[in-house]
């Protein structure tokens, strides 16, 4: 087996996403005021400076006017505000007319947009006014525990817990794409265990983990032929909606229309019915273009419930049926009582949660993400003994590496093994050697190649 390798996740922000789209994209993304409104709230302040400066003004601005807008000591911040801009194609470069200078232009789709989002003026975005009143109207409160229902079920499946809610086919080809799970066999049965990025996926607060799981859900809808403009166009729409505002689905495109049943599961939108004429953003959806914009950070429970102690057990003063799967992940569970549970780090749970790919330090960082206000009073939060003790457990797996090779032997003189050895090694493929002993390890992959200059060499030397 070899040596597992800690697995980072990869976490782009909403400008790190955009600049990623192919230019065809975004313009067509910048057709809609809410794009335009939310791509301005990324860039930096200079940035929405400059747009506020010529979002009137439609003819070409020449670099050197630019650059006089701002002293000598923000030239960094110009260039970053600049190139921020141009990456987007909010600015594009053209030729002053008549003149060989160059010089900055908004683009016309995205200055026409951002006037509407900023000053009014167009057709509303969305309305339900002529749906008339919701008989079934939810408020804040009720969308909220639906919201939080809906995505602890998926963070439930993702630890593997038994709960009689279902996720459909498609959020489980989405969460075994993104690398969160992983699939297994025993005994002829399949089944499905979090990796090391599905444990990190769980140590991100909530609002980071909504946005990451919406970007994974992005590049699974385009690997499958679905049009990304006007579901990223919706994910906007949403995120600048207000709580407890009904949307309409009249006039949705059928993109979206699946794009929303997907959003139902996951509890970022609230529909009564799959068939319902309106739907309901929830707290998870919106803003959701702000929290991207935010820092991506672990879990810091200012409400802690996790006790370590130096004899490895592990006490849980919560009563979530979502925390208790976590850390069965690497704890054995002894006593389960109301509000607090009684568990043991040992060194079958932490060898089995390293077989999952879950690393010591992550499981540390857990524990001390989540630690209990008296144990936050020790320094440090987590004892050195237990500390050491669980990376050691995860070190055990760790000292033997195991690759597929091809053992070349029996070599009647040691010029022969030498000249093949030497081959292999400017080839990259030996393994191992043993000299005295005549004895060689090539890797599977250059044992073709080594095998046919073998034969072309002692063929040469036979003649």
């Amino acid at each position: 087996m070899e040596r597992l390798q800690t697995v980072k996740l990869k976490r782009l922000g909403l400008h790190e996403y955009l600049c990623s789209l192919p230019p065809a994209i975004l313009d067509s993304l910048y057709e809609h005021p809410a794009t335009c409104m939310a791509v301005f709230r990324e860039l930096p302040e200079l940035a929405k400076y400059y747009i506020m400066r010529i979002l009137f003004v439609e003819q070409p601005i020449s670099k050197a006017a630019v650059s006089a807008w701002v002293k000598v000591n923000a030239k960094q911040d110009h260039n970053e505000a600049v190139k921020s801009m141009c990456s987007l194609r909010v600015w594009m470069e053209s030729n002053l007319q008549g003149s060989a200078s160059t010089a900055f232009i908004m683009s016309s789709i995205f200055r026409r947009n951002l006037q509407k989002a900023l000053v009014g003026g167009g057709e509303p975005w969305s309305s339900t006014a002529h749906l008339g009143p919701d008989k079934h109207g939810k408020d804040i409160e009720s969308l909220d525990k639906y919201a939080s229902e809906r995505w602890e079920m998926l963070l439930h499946y993702l630890v593997g817990s038994e709960t009689n809610s279902t996720i459909s086919q498609d959020i489980k080809d989405l969460i075994n794409q993104a690398g969160l799970m992983k699939q297994g066999s025993e005994g002829g049965r399949s089944y499905s265990i979090i990796t090391a990025k599905g444990f990190q996926f769980l140590l991100l607060d909530n609002a980071s983990q909504v946005w990451y799981f919406v970007l994974e859900y992005l590049d699974w809808v385009r690997e499958r032929g679905m049009n990304l403009v006007p579901i990223l166009r919706f994910i906007f729409e949403l995120s600048f909606s207000s709580p407890g505002k009904d949307l309409p689905t009249d006039g949705r495109d059928d993109h979206v229309l699946i794009c929303l049943q997907h959003f139902r599961e996951m509890g970022l939108v609230m529909q009564r019915k799959r068939k319902s004429r309106r739907f309901y953003p929830t707290y998870l959806a919106i803003n959701l273009a702000n929290r991207a914009n935010a820092s991506v950070t672990n879990v810091t429970n200012s409400r802690g419930f996790i006790l370590a102690e130096t004899n490895f057990r592990v006490y849980a003063y919560t009563d979530s049926e979502l925390q208790y799967s976590i850390l069965s992940l690497f704890c054995k569970m002894l006593y389960r009582f109301p509000n607090v549970c009684v568990l043991q780090l040992t060194r079958k749970s932490i060898q089995s949660a390293v077989v999952n790919g879950i690393t010591a330090d992550q499981i540390l960082h857990y524990i001390k993400a989540n630690a209990h206000p008296d144990m936050l009073k020790n320094d440090p939060i987590i004892a050195p003994t237990l500390a050491d003790q669980v990376r050691l457990w995860a070190m055990e797996r760790d000292r033997l590496t195991y690759r597929d090779g091809v053992l070349y032997n029996q070599f009647l003189a040691q010029k022969d093994f030498e000249v093949l050895r030497n081959y292999a090694k400017e080839l990259g493929a030996l393994i191992w050697e043993n000299s005295s002993k005549r004895y060689m390890v090539v890797t599977k992959d250059g044992h073709d190649q080594v095998k046919r200059y073998w034969k072309k060499y002692k063929k040469e030397s036979d003649t």
